[in-house]
């Protein structure tokens, strides 16, 4: 017998062959795979993390103002200890978020007997500005009647993420809450 010629042993393979043999071979199929969905994966979990993250802060933004117009709101009197008192209560609520980035202001507006709506006093808390005393205010249509007045507590919150990867800056967060006042027609100040 004689030996095999060389192209009796390697006959080469058409396309078809070819593509056949690829599609078909499944070794080193599931390290390929995973690398090319890893990065989808990472950045599913990340944005899902952050936005959490930013919808939980939302959350407590918004109880921050409630918080703060209603402890306001059940007094028949306040003092400037007291709206204190009650800026570190709301600021509270932000934690384990950083509360020095909350801007608190609580305004009594009070309803003329024609209902327009004026600023009887307001206080500012982390570098807000209190609302000028006697100011017009405008309010939600039918939330005052003449003679009435409401609690109005506006907070803004610059949230930051804490991974910072797909929500890059500071996202600025705002609520406002409106509450009658319980004991009294207005919540009065003193110094």
């Amino acid at each position: 017998m004689s030996a095999p010629s060389p192209k009796e042993v390697a006959a080469p393979m058409t396309a078809h062959e070819r593509a056949r043999r690829f599609w078909q071979d499944t070794q080193g199929l599931a390290a390929i795979e995973f690398a090319l969905i890893l990065p989808i994966m990472l950045t599913l979990y990340f944005g899902t993390l952050e936005t959490a993250d930013a919808l939980t802060a939302s959350r407590r933004v918004a109880n921050v103002a409630e918080t703060a117009a209603d402890l306001v709101a059940q007094q028949t009197t306040v003092s400037t200890a007291d709206v204190n008192d009650v800026f570190a209560a709301s600021a509270a609520i932000l934690k384990p978020y950083d509360t020095t980035a909350v801007k608190i202001t609580i305004t009594s507006v009070v309803a003329s007997s024609t209902n327009v709506t004026t600023v009887a006093w307001s206080s500012a808390y982390g570098g807000a500005t209190a609302r000028t005393a006697n100011s017009s205010v405008t309010l939600p249509t039918g939330l005052t009647t003449a003679g009435s007045s409401v609690i109005m507590a506006e907070v803004t919150y610059s949230y930051a993420s804490p991974i910072g990867h797909f929500i890059i800056g500071p996202i600025t967060m705002s609520e406002t809450a409106y509450l009658r006042p319980r004991r009294s027609v207005t919540v009065a100040k003193t110094s």
